[in-house]
């Protein structure tokens, strides 16, 4: 199959790529560091990855992927809007607009649009070209976006970043109600995953933080990328629509990310 995951040149991205990878899959990735997105690419065997460098949130962007992939493999099968930001730290009183903005451009309405082109270019069977082989008409196309705990309880000091991935969640299953049966639309929600984009709120007090988890540890990339490879295949064939949460037990003890 032929997958799309962005924001991919490290942490929950690579590793979910490069599980989709082992398990068979044309995998493009895409970040914003050209540099970076280059390193991650060497991971990769050969001819199983193509490395697209932009913004999740520029159109011409994601227009060169979907063109690239489909000159490369062909339609595209997989989606993972993995891609995020979060660029204010401070009580949603005093949160400058325009970084309220960035937020839900590139968390919400860029997990949208990147879906919109996905659907247009081969990932709804039904928009595929006449003549098409019928085994690509007869597969069914994924969409896994990244939601965070956050969207379900509030943390201080990101909220705005919290009521984006709610936004998420709830795209997640709009988009399944209408897309089915042709296409399923999951999500998957991790707490405090041991990445660079969530140090912040763990490095210097990893014993502390670990505490309000049953399992007693933070979460890594492969959690993540376990989670997406049961939703992408068809052992999750029956499953649309669903937000699942990989959190160690936070939510269940009554924790906060």
């Amino acid at each position: 199959r032929v997958a799309i995951v962005t924001g991919a040149s490290r942490g929950i991205g690579l590793a979910i790529a490069q599980r989709l990878a082992a398990e068979g899959a044309r995998v493009c990735i895409t970040a914003r560091k050209a540099e970076a997105l280059r390193e991650a690419a060497s991971s990769f065997p050969d001819g199983s990855v193509l490395a697209v460098a932009g913004k999740a949130d520029d159109p011409a962007h994601r227009s060169e992927v979907f063109s690239r992939v489909l000159e490369e493999w062909g339609p595209v099968d997989i989606l993972v809007n993995n891609a995020g930001t979060n660029p204010a730290y401070g009580p949603l009183a005093e949160l400058d607009l325009d970084a309220a903005r960035k937020i839900m451009e590139v968390n919400v309405l860029a997990t949208l649009a990147w879906t919109q082109q996905a659907l247009a270019h081969g990932l709804d069977p039904d928009r595929l070209p006449e003549g098409t082989a019928p085994s690509r008409r007869n597969r069914i196309g994924c969409v896994i976006n990244m939601s965070s705990v956050t969207g379900d309880v509030p943390s201080a000091g990101i909220g705005m970043y919290s009521v984006s991935k709610a936004a998420v969640s709830h795209l997640t299953r709009a988009l399944a109600a209408e897309l089915g049966p042709r296409v399923r639309v999951n999500a998957v929600s991790p707490a405090v995953v041991k990445t660079r984009f969530s140090r912040a709120l763990y490095e210097g007090k990893e014993d502390q933080a670990v505490q309000v988890y049953p399992m007693r540890r933070l979460g890594t990339p492969a959690d993540v990328a376990g989670a997406v490879a049961y939703l992408v295949s068809d052992d999750a064939a029956w499953v649309t629509g669903h937000v699942l949460t990989v959190d160690g037990g936070l939510l269940a003890a009554g924790g906060t990310a």
